[in-house]
């Protein structure tokens, strides 16, 4: 059966259309790393923004005067700043965020057994996630403090080039805490809402597959599953961020509230960004050979 290993026994890395092994997690690595550092980059302007706005309210009063403003003072490329560390910080996290929430979520069902897993699957799912984002966060933190310097930094005093940025942050760490003395924040801002985004992802998942796409999975088509794949990110990013403020959710997805006055258009943007996240995840994976994520 295609849940047995080759000794027979009952083994979670076969669960899937094919084996869980080293180049499979490999894989997701990639996989993660392409979802999260596209789209956490492709918003740089936004987060430009949202960090001046939360460093200098007075004068960056809102999302379109703070664009205006940052393009009056330092003309278009001032809304690109930060845009190597965010997308070589968000590459590394999406690939340990995603590559090793696989791994672990494997080894979790393995310990548990068979029996336990079927019936504390969310548990896993939530113990999976946390631990991925321990790691990711550490490998996140040091970019993440470069870019919120370089993007908060008033023009000409501080360096813009990724590289040249990383040297002064070092230079200067006995002040900024480089490289990792935001990680505790990270963490206590990252690890829940990571939870909830896996948990609910997986959940919602499992929901379209149970009562919606009631046939086999392997008999839809690519199309239909990566679908599924994006309506159930989508949904997963309205509860992961219930009840969080405005600056939590920001910090935490990279996406600056595009409205600040209004609750729909927070969730619409933050569900939007996490199906978009999960989408480019499985359609790599799908292009691998290797299926969506969730529904089993």
């Amino acid at each position: 059966m295609a849940h047995l290993a080759p000794s027979g026994k009952w083994d979670a890395r076969y669960l899937g259309p094919v084996p869980h092994d080293a180049s499979y997690y490999a894989k997701c690595m990639l996989g993660g790393a392409l979802a999260c550092g596209f789209t956490h980059a492709g918003i740089t302007p936004l987060d430009v923004t949202k960090c001046n706005m939360q460093v200098n309210p007075a004068k960056y009063k809102g999302l379109f005067p703070g664009l205006r403003t940052i393009v009056a003072e330092e003309g278009s490329k001032g809304l690109w700043k930060g845009f190597g560390p965010t997308f070589v910080g968000y590459s590394l996290q999406g690939m340990f965020k995603y590559g090793l929430y696989e791994f672990f979520k494997d080894a979790y069902m393995n310990l548990a057994g068979e029996e336990a897993t079927n019936k504390y699957k969310g548990a896993i799912w939530l113990a999976g996630s946390a631990s991925a984002e321990v790691i990711a966060d550490v490998a996140l933190c040091p970019l993440e403090m470069t870019k919120v310097k370089i993007q908060t930094s008033p023009a000409g005093t501080f360096p813009v080039p990724m590289f040249d940025a990383l040297r002064e942050m070092s230079r200067l760490k006995a002040e900024t805490r480089f490289p990792f003395g935001s990680v505790v924040p990270l963490w206590s801002r990252q690890i829940p809402y990571t939870m909830a985004k896996f948990f609910f992802f997986e959940y919602i998942a499992a929901l379209f597959y149970r009562h919606v796409f009631t046939a086999p999975k392997d008999s839809y088509g690519k199309g239909t599953q990566l679908g599924i794949t994006f309506a159930s990110g989508y949904l997963a990013g309205v509860p992961a961020n219930k009840g969080k403020t405005l600056g939590q959710i920001a910090s935490e997805t990279g996406l600056v509230a595009l409205a600040t006055k209004g609750l729909g258009t927070r969730v619409l943007m933050i569900g939007t960004l996490t199906g978009f996240q999960w989408w480019i995840y499985d359609s790599f994976k799908t292009a691998m050979g290797m299926g969506t994520t969730g529904g089993k």
